[in-house]
């Protein structure tokens, strides 16, 4: 096999197998953000809140919702960039990383959303209600890194 062919083979699998990693990196991120989190669970099951506190959380929960749902059409709509780019070209090419970037950067907004959502509503709970909080997300968070 020439060196000129060696090159564009292993160009091509490259491009594929980045293409598969932020594929399935989406996948499971989008998994993730679906399935019922234990935060929730404890704040609307657990933590006894009051009348008052319920209809602040869920005034937050519903702006929150609209915000999530706009950054993950973002994501699928990068990865549908990231689709049509590949198929262009077949190749690292620029589009190529400017859908992997938007994508990323919707992700990182999701991120920094969520957080915001977070701390919001931990400023409406009590002292007590807070420790369970707390626990409950540093949990959430370290959960896959132990």
């Amino acid at each position: 096999m020439s060196v000129m062919r060696s090159m564009a083979l292993t160009l091509i699998l490259s491009v594929l197998v980045a293409i598969l990693g932020v594929w399935g990196g989406a996948q499971y991120v989008m998994h993730r953000v679906h399935r019922p989190t234990p935060l929730h669970e404890l704040v609307h099951e657990k933590l006894n809140l009051t009348a008052d506190q319920e209809r602040r959380i869920a005034g937050m929960e519903r702006d929150h919702e609209a915000r999530r749902q706009a950054l993950e059409a973002e994501m699928r709509a990068a990865n549908a960039q990231l689709a049509q780019a590949f198929q262009q070209s077949h190749a690292y090419t620029p589009q190529v990383q400017a859908a992997i970037d938007r994508f990323h950067r919707a992700m990182g907004e999701l991120q920094k959303e969520t957080i915001v959502h977070t701390l919001a509503m931990r400023a409406v709970l009590t002292p007590d209600q807070t420790a369970r909080f707390d626990e409950t997300v540093v949990r959430s968070l370290t959960e896959d890194t132990r």
